[in-house]
């Protein structure tokens, strides 16, 4: 599905919305007030998830608008043409099949001749027998000993998604067996993972696609010269052999590095780094939870994808949300976007999503390569209530910025405690609940004033109300509900990219810093025609490292 995108400020209903910009006055209390059915009509539910919008800056003309504007862009039509596998990712002519990843094994799907269901679970299944073998303890390392810890080293999507994800099930993993997470090529970070680890007992996962990636080969080579020291005295290719795994379709790669084909597995083009936790890029998580849960994790992400392709317009919570970021972002100038999990293990999630939805949706062409119409992208950013309330929330509740806030939460925690007697988790959710309700209701200078404040202080202690927000609430932390997410938010990254006519399924703006990091290289390190071909501030702060680094 290739034909060129419609703009989607020639669609009628942009020119409605763009109206209605011109004209809205939100107002959540009088909203509220006047409407007591506002909370049921905009409170959905997508599989486990129960997603409140009541809070959004929306109102019924806003919505039907929206929904129109996804009808005569053709969201619904680009996202049948995405999951039947078509080449909806023009650029690189691939298609997008992070779907076929988590369909049941008894579902098919042939695209380019091939039925990648079948592929999927094959590698599954392999992925499935080496995670039991290693928490049995059947597999062991060149001295005999079984594997406590694993490291994965990757970067991107080969790393953002497994170390999310192993952070938040943490009550899911087996005990005694740890995951650590290399990415950075500051040599700190392999440093720092290595130190206290014990080459007998640790087991590598490289995960690189092409096994080429500057930064992973660079780390891998690093722990190899690290495991190798410390098992001195072993058979060297031996030792690389037990101790590390690929995750990697190159396999003449793999075999050049050391490790045994037979222990690499492959992953597919039409699946984006930043979309393929529930690859074989998953592979420490189901070393760390087991199978049985990854699969749970599948079945979740599942879950969500069945909701998007089936639900209607009105009640699909991806696409509804896409939709609410939409107008945000276009008609009510919003740059930014805060997702706020008030469940620890969530912490990594944010950063999660910076690569999902920025990487996705930070394009200025649409894909037939036209400049695009409009704004698009969303900076996405944040951090786990309640600590995010002591250092940025001053500026979500009263600065000058739009910034609409997803609030995330679980009716049961992982792990409840009690202080004498208080249940912790219900006053963590009470900050969660007083938090959206602060920002879209506020609180009046009157209402200030009969709290008795003087009335100097009175302005500064206004709080405007009208701040957006979106809460989700599941019943707990499960592997499904994890998966549930990433899906939810995978899918309304998609329905903005339709809408704003992108591509959001390729990343060339990551390729020009790396090719020049290449030949800026040599002039670090000497090379004096590499040198003079650099600008003239590249050159001075050459220069000053030069100057300044001890050998």
């Amino acid at each position: 599905m290739t034909d060129a995108p419609v703009d989607p400020t020639s669609t009628p209903a942009w020119s409605r919305l763009t109206a209605l910009a011109a004209g809205f006055e939100p107002d959540l209390r009088r909203w509220f007030d006047e409407d007591p059915g506002r909370v049921e009509r905009l409170t959905y539910v997508a599989g486990d998830l129960h997603v409140d919008l009541s809070k959004a800056l929306l109102d019924d003309a806003v919505l039907a608008d929206l929904l129109a504007l996804a009808e005569e862009v053709g969201v619904a039509a680009r996202r049948d043409a995405m999951l039947r596998g078509e080449h909806i990712n023009v650029t690189e002519d691939r298609a997008v099949l992070h779907t076929a990843l988590r369909l049941p094994a008894d579902d098919s799907l042939t695209v380019d001749g091939q039925d990648v269901v079948a592929d999927v679970h094959e590698v599954l299944g392999r992925v499935y027998d080496f995670a039991e073998r290693v928490r049995s303890g059947a597999w062991t390392g060149v001295t005999g000993e079984r594997i406590r810890t694993v490291v994965n080293i990757g970067i991107g999507g080969s790393d953002l998604g497994p170390v999310m994800a192993y952070e938040a099930l943490a009550a899911y993993r087996q005990e005694g067996l740890e995951c650590r997470f290399i990415s950075n090529i500051d040599p700190t970070d392999a440093a720092t993972t290595l130190a206290g680890l014990d080459p007998a007992t640790t087991l590598f996962i490289v995960s690189s696609k092409t096994f080429g990636t500057l930064e992973t080969l660079t780390n891998a080579r690093l722990c190899k010269a690290w495991l190798l020291h410390g098992l001195a005295g072993h058979d060297e290719a031996e030792s690389v052999a037990k101790h590390f795994v690929a995750v990697s379709t190159a396999l003449d790669k793999v075999a050049d590095f050391g490790i045994d084909p037979a222990n690499a597995f492959g992953f597919w083009d039409w699946v984006g780094g930043r979309y393929s936790v529930d690859s074989a890029i998953g592979t420490s998580l189901v070393v760390a939870i087991g199978p049985e849960r990854f699969a749970e994790l599948l079945g979740g992400f599942h879950t969500m994808d069945e909701h998007f392709r089936t639900a209607e317009p009105a009640q699909n919570v991806p696409l509804l949300m896409g939709l609410l970021n939409v107008w945000y972002t276009n008609f009510l100038g919003a740059e930014s976007h805060a997702v706020l999990p008030y469940t620890q293990l969530l912490h990594r999630f944010p950063a999660y999503l910076q690569q999902l939805t920025m990487e996705s949706n930070g394009k200025g062409v649409r894909w037939d390569g036209s400049p695009v119409s409009t704004e698009t992208g969303e900076i996405f950013w944040g951090e786990p209530g309640t600590n995010g309330q002591h250092a940025f929330y001053q500026l979500i509740h009263q600065g000058t910025r739009l910034i609409p806030a997803d609030f995330i939460a679980v009716a049961n925690p992982p792990y409840p405690l009690e202080d004498g007697g208080t249940d912790v988790h219900e006053l963590f959710l009470a900050n969660f609940l007083a938090q959206t309700r602060a920002l879209a209701f506020g609180k009046t200078a009157d209402e200030v004033r009969a709290e008795g404040t003087a009335e100097a202080v009175v302005p500064a202690r206004v709080f405007t109300g009208n701040r957006p927000t979106t809460s989700i609430m599941a019943p707990a932390l499960t592997p499904s509900v994890l998966g549930q997410l990433v899906a939810l938010y995978e899918h309304l990254t998609f329905t903005q990219g339709v809408v704003w006519g992108i591509d959001s399924f390729d990343q060339w703006g990551v390729e020009l810093g790396k090719k020049l990091a290449q030949e800026v290289g040599p002039a670090i390190t000497g090379d004096a025609d590499a040198l003079a071909a650099q600008d003239a501030s590249t050159q001075a702060l050459i220069a000053y490292y030069q100057e300044h680094r001890r050998r």
